[in-house]
Formats: structure tokens, C-alpha cells, sequence
């Protein structure tokens, strides 16, 4: 199932521009020069994909969805077309890739979201770097040890998140963004594992002003504001399993 985002209008797809008969070739040619340059193949999920699609969103940046869904994928044909075994998969014209972080680093090259020279650049990577060791602890929670593992997990969280803290208070006293006065792809990946962990343990942020202002003021920039009240993020679980 392919759902077309990032267009207004983007309900209406190919097979509805060209049943209408009387303006087909119009249609099809508007809808052509149209088509969203970028499709996520994805559960429907939030999940890994998450930071990807807020940066999208948030730059304006047309993309659409193939939708995998758990009993698709179960049937192994989509898992042996994929590199790693695992989703996502993204296409940008005849480029394929894996990885969800390849991903946001390519966009980032891409779209002018890697920082203004190779120092801010090795920065961003460090602090991507940095955000996945702390999303992985969480999937590792979520998905193999929620029940006997949150309390313990909620009690050192102040330890994973007190370094981004500290990055925030280096770069323009927190007023900025986690690198440089310019954001960066890291931020929309910084910015998504927190949204999650402000789920996980409501108030868990209390304690870090700078970051509490960070995720404030970037959720309030127009077009990202806009996608995360939109149904498409808000109807899709966190995780695939319900907990979180």
C-alpha cells in the first residue's frame, strides 16, 4: 500500500488522475512532474523511520509510503529482497538504501543538513552516534525487558541524558541546536528519542532545562509542528509491539 505525504492533496494518486477520462493527460502530466522524489518502505510504525519523516516534513520535502504490513513480511518475501534482512528501505530515484542512520546522514548531505564545514560535520556524527547508543538501550526495553526492566531503566535515564544536556549548554548557551546555528539531521534523531522517552517516563526531562527548551522549540517550527498533530504521525503506534 503506497500512501503519497508531504503534498497537498497527496490522497489523490496515480490511478485516480487517470480514471478521470476527460482530463487524463492533463492529470497524469501534473501528477508526473509532481510525484513525491523520495518512498519509505516501513511498518506502520513510528519506530525508525520516525526522524526521517519529521526531517522530511519539517523541510518540506515530498515523500510517499509503501506500508509493510507484520503478515506481509512474515511471509519472508519483502525480508529476502532487503540487504540487512530488516526495514526500513528508502528510495530516492535509482538509489536503494538500508539502514535507518545511512538514511538521515544521506538526506543530511542532500538537503544542506550536515553542518557549514567538516568540524560541525564530525560533530553531528558524534552526536547521532550518541542518540543511537540511547535509542538502542530503549529498543532493547521495549522489546525484551519492558516489564521487568522500566523501573530500572527510568532510574538511570538521567545518566544517558545529562550528555546532550552538557552538548546544548557548549553550542550558544542552549539557544540553538545541538550543533552549530544551523539544524542538522542529528536533531531531528535527538529529537525523536526524546519525544519517545517523554512517553516512556513523563517528567523524565524536569531536570534539563536546556534539553526541555530544545524539544519546545524545535516541535514549534511550523511545518514539523504541523506533522507531529497530523494524523499520520499521531495514529501510528511508537513501536510494533504496543508498548512503549
Amino acid at each position: 500500500m503506497a500512501l503519497p505525504c508531504g503534498l497537498s492533496g497527496c490522497s489523490q494518486g496515480l490511478g485516480w488522475a487517470v480514471g478521470q477520462n476527460s482530463r487524463s493527460v492533463l492529470s497524469l502530466a501534473f501528477l508526473l512532474s509532481h510525484v513525491p522524489p523520495y518512498t519509505i518502505v516501513y511498518f506502520p510504525v513510528r519506530g525508525r523511520c520516525e526522524a526521517t519523516r519529521m526531517l522530511l516534513a519539517d523541510q518540506g520535502l515530498p515523500w510517499k509510503e509503501e506500508v509493510v504490513t507484520i503478515e506481509a513480511w512474515m511471509k519472508g518475501e519483502v525480508k529476502a529482497g532487503c540487504l540487512y534482512g530488516q526495514l526500513p528501505k528508502f528510495l530516492d530515484g535509482d538509489l536503494t538504501l538500508f539502514q535507518s542512520n545511512a538514511i538521515l546522514r544521506h538526506l543530511g548531505r542532500s538537503h544542506g543538513l550536515y553542518g557549514k564545514d567538516t568540524r560541525e560535520a564530525a560533530l553531528i556524527d558524534m552526536v547521532n552516534d550518541g542518540v543511537e547508543d540511547l535509542r538502542l538501550r530503549y529498543v532493547r526495553l521495549i522489546y525484551q525487558n519492558y516489564e521487568d526492566g522500566k523501573d530500572q531503566y527510568v532510574k538511570e535515564l538521567p545518566a544517558q541524558l545529562r550528555p546532550f544536556e552538557e552538548l546544548l549548554a557548549r553550542n550558544q548557551a542552549g539557544k540553538a541546536f545541538i550543533v552549530g546555528d544551523q539544524i542538522s539531521f542529528a536533531d531531528y534523531s535527538l529529537l525523536d528519542v526524546l519525544l519517545n522517552h517523554e512517553v516512556l517516563a513523563p517528567g523524565c526531562l524536569a531536570s534539563f532545562p536546556l534539553l526541555q527548551a530544545y524539544v519546545k522549540r524545535l516541535s514549534a517550527r511550523p511545518k514539523l509542528q504541523a506533522f507531529l498533530a497530523s494524523p499520520q504521525h499521531l495514529n501510528l503506534p511508537i513501536n510494533g509491539n504496543g508498548k512503549q
